[in-house]
């Protein structure tokens, strides 16, 4: 059952706008808004569910298919080399609604280890590209 105070859940629902990129039955994922990198996408399950542990089996297959696909998008889309992808689960994380970090990685890009420098987007528009971008790499 989705929490009231919960932003995702307020995505998911459309109550707050954000630059989605997927919208599927069973998830949403969107740009996120401090991205480590431009291309930084949040997937989050529909149904409010805090960490991995509360998801159901019978969720977890589409969940992560949709991981995967929104990983080749991401690297399709900004000429990526690779992907990081990655949730917490309470410690680190910022909002208590599972979500997956589907990050662009490039050799040399400065993430290291857990030290993740922030690297905003310049502008809305600039933002909106990116949006557009994954889209179309996902079929959309």
């Amino acid at each position: 059952m989705a929490k009231a105070a919960c932003i995702f859940c307020e995505i998911v629902a459309g109550t707050i706008p954000a630059y989605v990129v997927l919208d599927a039955p069973h998830a949403v994922a969107f740009l996120d808004h401090r991205p480590l990198f431009p291309g930084h996408v949040l997937l989050v399950p529909r149904e409010h569910f805090a960490v991995l542990t509360d998801v159901p089996p019978a969720l977890l297959g589409p969940l992560f298919e949709s991981a995967q696909h929104l990983a080749r998008a991401v690297e399709a889309a900004l000429g990526a080399e690779g992907t990081f992808v990655a949730m917490n689960n309470r410690v680190s994380q910022s909002v208590a609604h599972l979500h997956v970090h589907v990050v662009p990685r490039r050799r040399k890009d400065g993430l290291k280890g857990f030290f993740w420098p922030r690297n905003p987007y310049r502008s809305d528009a600039e933002m909106e590209e990116t949006r557009a971008a994954i889209v179309e790499a996902l079929g959309g």
